[in-house]
């Protein structure tokens, strides 16, 4: 995929002004400061990268769900620039009404841009905000990968507006490290799905089953397939409308000579509480009054051996309730297996990333996806919208890139 679009490095910076997309849709706290910086320090490299060479650049995310045309204090991106600040050791202005570029920044100075959902025309994708945006800039550079599902105006459009449009370096290497995952993968390609429901990633489970040598299921989604299997599952959370979907998914693996990784034991409770009576049965052994809650020492082991034959790991969500201590043992078993073995590993989902934090592996995994809903839609060999205008943009690529304009006006007030 990698030379399917621009990337930073092959564009010319100095002395132009460059758009940068972030993704800024951080936590914060009570107090309204960042709680998690992760995916500021994220996008660092490709802002230095701009700033050093003598770029002019602007950088505007979304935050939340705010109003198009009435952003409240608590839409706000200014704890994101505060943050920028202390993190660059430098000045970072917050700009409000900045759609008609009438803002001054210079080279090597950056501003950020106030959260671009604000903008009316933004979520509808309109290709006139589009252009006003357009009529300002020389250079667009998309660094959300985490929004890149999204067919909104500053992810979409304008990067088929802008006279030149880009991939950042974390977006290239968000793609770069799917590609590898998914388009030529290291064999056996071992994927691990899990969650609470077969019916939010159904599709993700059907396009896996044509790929992978070995598929992984657990939490929720394990219990919909051991009673498509027959086995009784007492009262945990399962969907008997999708028995039929799953059969059909192991049979999809089945005929290609791949297979269903299921646990052939189980850690059961009366009731999802921390101090909730446990027990290991067997697979086929749940009572009536009993929930499923995490995967037992045997399919743990299993698991681990399974793991241990990876040429290629993608990792989408826990095995377990791993959030409460009875029943986190399953996803530390699969966390530490993933970090232990040789195969090139992936990781991504909002469940895997705080499962990956509690159990202390980031560093043995070898590339944690920064995106959620992007993640899960590519796993689905869905068409992500930003990354198809860049590559449409890669085709138009010998646009010429005018010189960026000096503004020397004033930011408007506010």
């Amino acid at each position: 995929m990698s030379d399917r679009f621009l990337r930073l490095d092959d564009v010319p910076l100095t002395g132009r002004r460059v758009f940068i997309r972030a993704d800024f849709n951080v936590p914060l706290t009570e107090d309204g400061q960042v709680a998690d910086d992760t995916r500021i320090r994220a996008t660092l490299p490709g802002i230095r990268r701009c700033l050093d060479a003598g770029a002019a650049v602007v950088v505007t995310s979304h935050l939340g769900r705010p109003t198009e045309g009435a952003l409240g204090r608590a839409d706000s991106l200014a704890p994101v620039a505060d943050c920028l600040a202390r993190l660059l050791g430098r000045p970072v202005p917050l700009v409000a009404d900045w759609v008609d570029g009438r803002f001054a920044v210079r080279s090597g100075e950056l501003v950020l841009l106030e959260n671009c959902r604000g903008n009316r025309g933004e979520k509808a994708d309109a290709p006139e905000l589009a252009a006003r945006i357009a009529s300002w800039i020389d250079v667009y550079v998309n660094e959300a990968f985490g929004t890149a599902h999204r067919r909104e105006c500053t992810l979409h459009a304008l990067a088929l507006a802008a006279p030149l449009a880009c991939a950042g370096p974390l977006l290239a290497a968000e793609l770069d490290a799917l590609g590898r995952a998914l388009a030529q993968p290291a064999r056996p390609l071992i994927a691990i799905v899990g969650g609470s429901k077969v019916s939010t990633k159904l599709t993700i489970l059907q396009s896996l089953a044509d790929k992978v040598d070995a598929l992984v299921v657990g939490g929720g989604i394990a219990n919909t397939f051991l009673a498509a299997r027959g086995h009784g599952v007492g009262k945990s959370l399962f969907e008997p409308d999708l028995l039929d979907a799953a059969r059909l998914v192991e049979r999809r693996l089945a005929a290609r000579g791949a297979h269903l990784w299921l646990p052939e034991d189980v850690v059961v409770a009366d009731r999802f509480a921390a101090d909730a009576r446990v027990t290991v049965r067997g697979a086929g052994e749940v009572q009536a009054d009993e929930m499923i809650l995490d995967i037992g020492p045997r399919a743990q082991a299993s698991l681990a051996g399974e793991l241990a034959r990876a040429g290629t790991i993608v990792w989408n969500g826990p095995v377990g309730v791993f959030e409460l201590a009875p029943f986190a043992a399953g996803t530390r078993a699969l966390a530490t297996a993933i970090a232990e073995s040789r195969a090139y590993s992936i990781a991504g989902g909002g469940d895997t990333l705080a499962a990956i934090a509690a159990f202390r592996v980031g560093e043995r995994i070898d590339y944690i996806s920064t995106g959620g809903g992007a993640f899960l839609e590519f796993l689905e060999g869905r068409e992500l919208p930003a990354v198809a205008a860049l590559q449409i943009r890669k085709q138009l690529s010998s646009r010429r890139v005018v010189p960026v304009r000096e503004y020397e006006h004033e930011p408007e007030p506010g």
